[in-house]
């Protein structure tokens, strides 16, 4: 099975889902009002993604990049999370979180050599 995004309607719009060929979810989008704008982030995905730097922000100094950019944090209960930002600074999708670096690092790899590729379904 190949990697594939997952568009979903829910209450409030449509969200996607990047599974990889396993099947886990290694991202996720914010919600869109509609459909059209799900595809619309998810093409962004696709072309932001395999480009964007990593900035690591769990680093005291860490050094800014510009956008597009996957920026690596700790989040509030300590674990590493990631999330992709568009070359106009909005936040595209969000992975899960991580309890190490190196997890959270292998999770933008896959989004790098998947997301270009992958194919869209909807459930």
């Amino acid at each position: 099975m190949a990697a594939k995004f997952v568009i979903k309607k829910g209450k409030t719009g449509f969200t996607f889902n990047l599974k990889a060929s396993n099947g886990e979810v290694i991202a996720t989008s914010e919600v869109y009002s509609s459909k059209d704008s799900c595809k619309s982030g998810i093409k962004s995905v696709q072309t932001n993604a395999p480009i964007a730097e990593i900035e690591d922000q769990t680093e005291k100094d860490f050094e800014k990049a510009s956008s597009p950019k996957f920026e690596m944090y700790k989040d509030k209960k300590g674990q590493i999370r990631f999330r992709l930002k568009a070359k106009n600074g909005q936040i595209i999708a969000v992975g899960e979180g991580y309890s190490d670096k190196a997890g959270c690092k292998s999770g933008i790899t896959s989004i790098k050599k998947n997301a270009p590729s992958a194919k869209v379904e909807e459930e």
